[in-house]
């Protein structure tokens, strides 16, 4: 099986994340999309990260009823500070029956010459990008990359920094955050 990984910290989970995960799912060689939930760095001020297990369960809620997106905690008992590249083969080590591919956006493929081990990733791995802003698509140094590939993927112009912005100010973000996962973060009172 294909599986693309999906990293981020997921605080919170909204409908853009799942919008573009199921698009790579449905319109891409992708099998499965697991969104890597990633963990709070112990060295930086936690501001307004949810706990690793809580963001976990919102992305589990907001993904169970999605066969092909799955969530994925495999870097909570990673060594800190986590690594795409020590994932990834940890990751391989765990199923080696599956392989493994990147998603990620496109303004992050402008800067990934600065990954750990980027060179390693990219000849070992398929890189899935997305578009972010139709108006400022960067050119990278990477993009006619035989692993990479450019995906049109819908472009969402939605943030998980919008969303705590929102609630903190009492506004109704319901209809951005799947049904489920917007049930346990009200009844959580998340991001008051």
């Amino acid at each position: 099986m294909k599986i693309g990984l999906y990293f981020g910290s997921f605080n919170p989970i909204h409908i853009g994340h799942l919008v573009i995960a199921n698009h790579f799912a449905e319109y891409s060689d992708l099998d499965q999309v697991w969104f890597v939930v990633t963990p709070h760095n112990p060295f930086k001020k936690k501001q307004t990260l949810l706990d690793n297990y809580q963001r976990l369960e919102l992305v589990y809620r907001a993904t169970k009823d999605y066969s092909k997106l799955q969530p994925c905690d495999i870097e909570f008992d990673l060594p800190q500070p986590n690594y795409t590249i020590n994932t990834l083969v940890h990751l391989e080590e765990k199923y080696p029956q599956h392989e493994f591919a990147l998603i990620m956006g496109q303004d992050n493929l402008k800067g990934f010459q600065k990954w750990k081990n980027y060179e390693l990733i990219l000849k070992n791995y398929h890189l899935y990008v997305y578009p972010r802003r139709q108006t400022a698509a960067p050119k990278s140094q990477f993009d006619d990359h035989e692993h990479v590939h450019l995906v049109h993927a819908p472009i969402m112009e939605l943030s998980s920094t919008f969303i705590r912005k929102a609630i903190k100010d009492g506004k109704n973000v319901r209809p951005m955050i799947p049904d489920q996962a917007w049930i346990y973060l009200d009844e959580m009172n998340f991001y008051k």
